[in-house]
């Protein structure tokens, strides 16, 4: 059995909301009017929890402790940051940083997110049921310490720079992806369903890009390494044939960028520098 917090904005925000304090870490332990106290910014201003969101205890029984989002969070930043235990459900919109820093524990959103989603992750495991942002996984600007371990699935699109510095862990994005996907990045996996803007892995030294959709081209300092079947991307085998590139070799890198052959025919000249 669980505990079951429901929160549901009492009205629709016009500037930013940041309420990292919205995770099962900072609410447990804590009864509905302990945590109607904890302190959120709405813009400039220093406001209660129970200001802006209706708080409501849906089952309390011993367990795990669920919150769930009602409504349109999609200017609600810092929900689930650093959380390492529980479950978020969001039944709606959810804003930018969400599970910002978090190493375990899950968030599942039904509807789309905003960019930075998973940012330097830990562990722990976000789905997303829509479309996200940009700088999926990545860390802040500054910092060299993107995700480090987890799962981000993202059934809709995504934006620029996903993945951006990864250093371990897992992103599934089911649609499409901006440019720059897996720059910089050091290890990991970035699995794209769809296709692909361009500029993929610039700047990677390690881990492994597989698109299966279309991509423009193949940045010139990857060199194409072998022709494979198929990818296993956690367990489960997609199938090929894959051109598989090494790079970025303008870094040394000796990341693997898969791209497959069926769809993407322009870049079948390739092939003549494999025999």
């Amino acid at each position: 059995m669980k505990i079951i917090i429901q929160v549901t904005p009492r009205y629709q925000f016009k500037v930013p909301v940041y309420a990292e304090c919205i995770s099962p870490n900072v609410f447990e332990g804590k009864g509905l009017e302990e945590i109607s106290r904890l302190e959120v910014w709405e813009g400039n201003r220093r406001r209660r929890l129970n200001e802006l969101f209706k708080l409501e205890l849906v089952k309390d029984e011993e367990g795990e402790l669920t919150i769930n989002l009602v409504g349109n969070f999609s200017k609600v930043r810092g929900i689930g940051a650093k959380m390492s235990k529980g479950r978020i459900i969001v039944d709606g919109d959810a804003g930018m940083h969400l599970g910002e820093g978090m190493s375990g524990g899950e968030i599942i959103v039904n509807g789309s997110a905003g960019s930075w989603a998973g940012g330097s992750m830990r562990g722990g495991r976000i789905e997303i049921k829509g479309s996200a942002g940009d700088y999926i996984g990545a860390p802040y600007r500054g910092s060299n310490e993107g995700m480090k371990a987890g799962l981000i699935i993202v059934h809709g699109d995504a934006g620029r720079e996903v993945g951006c510095l990864m250093r371990g862990g897992l992103v599934k994005i089911y649609g499409s992806v901006r440019h720059f996907v897996g720059i910089n990045m050091v290890d990991g996996t970035i699995f794209v369903r769809g296709d692909c803007a361009g500029k993929a892995g610039a700047g990677m030294r390690n881990g492994r890009i597989i698109i299966c959709g279309r991509i423009p081209s193949v940045l010139p300092t990857f060199t194409i390494d072998s022709i494979r079947p198929n990818v296993d991307v956690d367990g489960e085998r997609i199938p090929g044939p894959f051109y598989r590139f090494i790079g970025d070799i303008a870094d040394g890198g000796e990341g693997k960028l898969f791209v497959s052959k069926v769809t993407n025919p322009h870049l079948s000249h390739y092939e003549k520098y494999l025999q």
